[in-house]
């Protein structure tokens, strides 16, 4: 495995680095994106006798914004008059779908840019064998081994670029439910607290 490494040359170095960097933003936005951090169950099940005990006291009001992204959506929403509690609501949620969205367009880009440089690796390559050849006359069977070689990088940028580009569609479906389920669940509470007001 090392042999094939070090046969990509240099351009090697970019193409692992990008693998490195996308198995860690994989793994830390699985971790983060878990449903039950992002609307814990206890948060779910809130009435609203506990919810008005929550906004009589400031430091739970706070604790409660700082404590999911659900929580923060309920914070705003109970912090703010009837008039605005829907625009409230909806930039409250485009804040928590941009906070979700943490390192997915790194995710993206990397999906992108890794077959670029394995064919990059590959065309630096190719004009490496090719200017040998040139000057040395090395035969058809220098040039078979060294188009061989240079078609490393590209298997590489693929072999990277494919997962990632995967993880990366899979992680957007999973933040998409996760903010349609925060719409559904801010939905009903804003129609708790109207009717709150309204009484």
């Amino acid at each position: 495995m090392i042999d094939v490494i070090l046969a990509g040359g240099w351009l090697m170095l970019p193409i692992l680095s990008c693998s490195v960097v996308a198995v860690a933003i994989c793994v830390e936005r699985y971790w983060s994106l878990r449903q039950d951090l992002v609307a814990p169950p206890e948060l779910l099940a809130l009435t609203l006798a506990q919810m008005q005990r929550v906004l009589g006291d400031p430091g739970t009001l706070e604790q409660l914004r700082n404590h999911s992204p659900l929580g923060a959506v309920l914070g705003a929403l109970a912090q703010t008059d009837a008039e605005h509690m829907e625009s409230v609501r909806e930039a409250a949620l485009a804040s928590v779908a941009h906070d979700l969205e943490t390192y997915l367009t790194a995710l993206g880009i990397i999906a992108l840019i890794s077959p670029l440089l394995g064919i990059l690796g590959t065309v630096v390559g190719m004009i490496d064998v090719f200017t040998s050849v040139v000057s040395a006359s090395g035969g058809t069977a220098a040039l078979a081994g060294g188009i061989s070689t240079a078609l490393v990088t590209t298997a590489a940028g693929l072999s990277i670029a494919i997962p990632t580009l995967i993880a990366h569609r899979l992680l957007l479906r999973k933040v998409d439910t996760l903010l349609v389920m925060l719409d559904e669940t801010s939905q009903r509470w804003l129609m708790r607290l109207n009717a709150e007001h309204e009484s």
